[in-house]
């Protein structure tokens, strides 16, 4: 742990005590830091990479998200093919992330006091029994609303846990000095499983039918619990899990308020993930309405997972984050939002999403980690989960706002709210005092 961190943990810690908030009996320090190395940019880029625990890892992430966007593509398609209304279609994706929204303090308090590997594990296997029981379902052809309603509030429960558990996972198996690089490096898997997942996902429509991608999704999970299974517990630097005490969750929240550098890029994240972030959404109502496509969905969803890949890339060679920088990104997001708003033709919208996918992915990687080197360890499930709630927990609010909208005018007014949530976010960054230089 460095200085500035040694520092910081006296400073809260103190106050905390002083509340009379809980702080964990049990807290130790993590393991060492690896000595800071030589910057050397095309050796630093792939370092995690050089982490035996993290390939496997990152191996069984990327098999599961593959089968996660060919069943966020097939789930989009579904519920316009039984209701045909952006409206219901703002609606389930709400009652699907709606959970996190609600669960996600109390998830993060549940992470910090469990073994995250066992969680994940847990959560994952749930995750592939409802993928499954809504394969089945569609295959048979019994498949009804109501159905897919109730497996989309199952599917955002077990994510509510699963979401911040797998974010607070990735310091556990890098260390410290790696974890931005591991953070970049895991979302360029992310995103180049966006790209693969939707190729698949409209062959698989074109050809056996949607049903067979939710198996497809189920059976991915394999893959994730496999490679959980088969990490090296002694090589992973794990945090000591937090004993239950009283005033823990409001512990927490307290603490996420008092530090800058980590409460400004949650407000930052919580207008994007709002208003910006609903491209499940909004792009399969632009395909719809404004191309008259089903598979123009699949081209855009495709482009945008392209340009985030090509935004990790610049984010793992980039060693920069803080405050400042993600206002930047934010400004530079709202461009490229507002190019699709307006975009005149198909292979434009397409041009213009691959530059959505890459400040997508700037915006994300940057605020993750500067919000994780920020915490305190004794506090990171709770800070990571707060950041799942921005990200995700806020689609219950923003979906049904931007499929309403996307009904009533027009899937272009849609996106321009997003890119105006964009510079909302780009305005809070920019403003003066509280928040840490960028580093």
């Amino acid at each position: 742990m460095c200085s500035l961190d040694l520092c910081r943990e006296s400073i809260y810690g103190a106050r905390f005590l002083k509340r009379g908030d809980a702080m964990p009996a049990n807290v130790a320090e993590p393991p060492a830091p690896e000595p800071a190395q030589p910057r050397k940019h095309h050796q630093e880029m792939l370092a995690s990479f050089k982490v035996p625990n993290f390939r496997r890892y990152v191996s069984g992430q990327s098999l599961s998200l593959i089968g996660t966007w060919v069943e966020t593509v097939a789930q989009a398609l579904l519920i316009l093919r039984l209701s045909d209304s952006g409206t219901v279609l703002g609606l389930i994706t709400a009652a699907r992330y709606g959970p996190i929204l609600l669960l996600s303090p109390y998830a993060g308090l549940l992470i910090d006091r469990c073994d995250k590997r066992h969680l994940l594990v847990a959560t994952q296997a749930g995750l592939g029994l409802v993928s499954a029981i809504l394969g089945v379902s569609v295959l048979s052809g019994e498949i009804r609303l109501w159905q897919v309603v109730v497996l989309a509030v199952a599917f955002g429960t077990l994510s509510a846990i699963d979401n911040p558990a797998r974010q607070a996972f990735v310091q556990e198996v890098v260390g410290h000095s790696l974890i931005r690089n591991a953070v970049t490096l895991n979302s360029i898997s992310v995103n180049v499983a966006r790209v693969i997942g939707p190729t698949i996902a409209a062959g698989l429509v074109s050809t056996v039918g949607i049903g067979w991608c939710f198996v497809v999704n189920a059976a991915s999970f394999v893959g994730v619990i496999a490679s959980l299974l088969l990490l090296d517990a002694g090589r992973l630097y794990p945090v000591p899990t937090l004993s239950r005490a009283r005033g823990q969750l409001r512990a927490g929240l307290r603490y996420a308020a008092a530090v800058p550098a980590i409460s400004r890029p949650l407000i930052m994240m919580a207008f994007v993930g709002t208003f910006t972030f609903e491209f499940e959404v909004s792009l399969p109502l632009l395909a719809r309405a404004i191309f008259h496509s089903e598979t123009a969905y699949s081209w855009l969803i495709g482009a945008l997972g392209a340009g985030a890949v090509a935004g990790g890339l610049v984010a793992v060679w980039s060693s920069r984050m803080g405050v400042q920088r993600l206002a930047k990104i934010a400004f530079c997001y709202a461009i490229a939002v507002g190019l699709v708003a307006a975009a005149p033709t198909l292979p434009f919208a397409v041009a213009a999403c691959v530059l959505v996918g890459a400040a997508s992915i700037l915006f994300l990687t940057t605020g993750n980690a500067t919000v994780q080197l920020e915490s305190d360890p004794a506090f990171r499930g709770r800070v990571t989960a707060l950041w799942s709630m921005a990200l995700v927990g806020s689609t219950p609010i923003g979906s049904p706002i931007i499929g309403a909208l996307s009904d009533m005018a027009s899937p272009r007014y849609a996106l321009a709210l997003g890119a105006v949530a964009c510079l909302a976010a780009a305005l809070i960054g920019r403003r003066p005092g509280g928040a840490p230089s960028d580093r």
